[in-house]
């Protein structure tokens, strides 16, 4: 289980693995400590196309719903301010 991810031209790459009776990807510390990831991450998982995937600790949908907050908080700032009183 200790397999180093192999290396090609077109850069790194795992396999699929049996985990107890799942499946999973192992990525290397190289990998991790690079990511800045570490045991207990969540990865969001973003389809593409051509049977592609892209796995990324960013949420589009968290960063949509914060944005909407965002604009939400500075259009009602006062009421805001009066309901924290």
């Amino acid at each position: 289980m200790n397999e180093i991810p192999r290396t090609t031209a077109e850069g790194e790459f795992v396999q699929i693995k049996k985990i107890g009776n799942s499946l999973g990807l192992i990525l290397s510390k190289d990998i991790l400590s690079r990511l800045k990831l570490k045991e207990g991450d969540k990865l969001h998982i973003v389809e593409q196309t051509e049977r592609g995937i892209k796995l990324s600790p960013y949420n589009p949908k968290h960063a949509k719903a914060m944005e909407i907050a965002r604009r939400s908080f500075s259009t009602y700032a006062d009421t805001y301010k009066a309901l924290a009183k």
